[in-house]
């Protein structure tokens, strides 16, 4: 009997918001464990035919996209309709944030006629857009088929409003190594990088030696004009 007792109190204190003392409903807690996943994207969740954003997700996109913010239960939360997602996904992502696009895995038809009708829709992310990785086309594409699915070909989408500013630029990854600890001392190193374009699919990779004013290294950068850069977990001061 204690040991279930704990086991009820653990689940309670799990559920509740301490700072209100307010229960988390079903898909706030979806949410918060969603989050704790993607701690540095803005999410997007599919509810039906729209999205919301939730918690501080939302303030953002009421100051980003202009879009109304309101307190429900225990979060701040927004929405916009499902056919808009991807013109504020872009909108977002020019803004320098990462956006995350969380689905619903199940449709209310095959929910409605399953055994588990009255439980929450499973959910889980099925897009990460950042600046190098948004690409026009596909954006395009699931933007102009959504909206003629659901509104027919005689209420599409304007073009202009999804491809205008989307970032078409080079991912750079960048790593280093120094072949022994004199050349580490004198800053001198090997460096290795790699840029993809993931609009064209195209790469471009280089090795080189470089010396501590790292002239080498800055000259691909400026060329390349990359809108992200991946760096490994440690590099040299230089």
């Amino acid at each position: 009997c204690l040991k279930s007792s704990e086991n009820t109190q653990n689940t309670s204190d799990t559920n509740l918001n301490k700072r209100t003392k307010t229960i988390y409903t079903p898909l706030e807690l979806q949410f918060i464990e969603m989050k704790k996943q993607y701690k540095d994207a803005v999410l997007c969740v599919e509810c039906g035919y729209k999205y919301r954003f939730f918690g501080e997700d939302a303030e953002i996109a009421a100051k980003e996209l202009n879009i109304y913010c309101h307190q429900d239960h225990n979060f701040m939360t927004a929405s916009i309709p499902s056919h808009r997602l991807f013109v504020h996904v872009r909108r977002l992502v020019a803004k320098g944030y990462k956006v995350g696009v969380i689905k619903q895995m199940e449709t209310a038809a095959l929910k409605a006629a399953g055994e588990n009708k009255s439980s929450l829709f499973s959910r889980k992310l099925t897009a990460l857009y950042t600046k190098s990785t948004l690409i026009g086309e596909d954006i395009l594409f699931k933007q102009i088929w959504f909206q003629t699915l659901i509104f027919g070909l005689h209420d599409s989408v304007d073009v202009e409003e999804v491809t205008t500013g989307v970032p078409d630029n080079y991912l750079l990854c960048i790593c280093e190594n120094g072949e022994n600890l004199k050349d580490r001392k004198k800053g001198d190193i090997v460096i290795g990088i790699m840029a993809i374009q993931p609009t064209t699919g195209e790469v471009i990779f280089d090795s080189f030696r470089d010396c501590a004013s790292r002239l080498e290294l800055e000259s691909r950068v400026l060329r390349l004009q990359p809108v992200e850069i991946i760096l490994p977990s440690s590099l040299s001061d230089q």
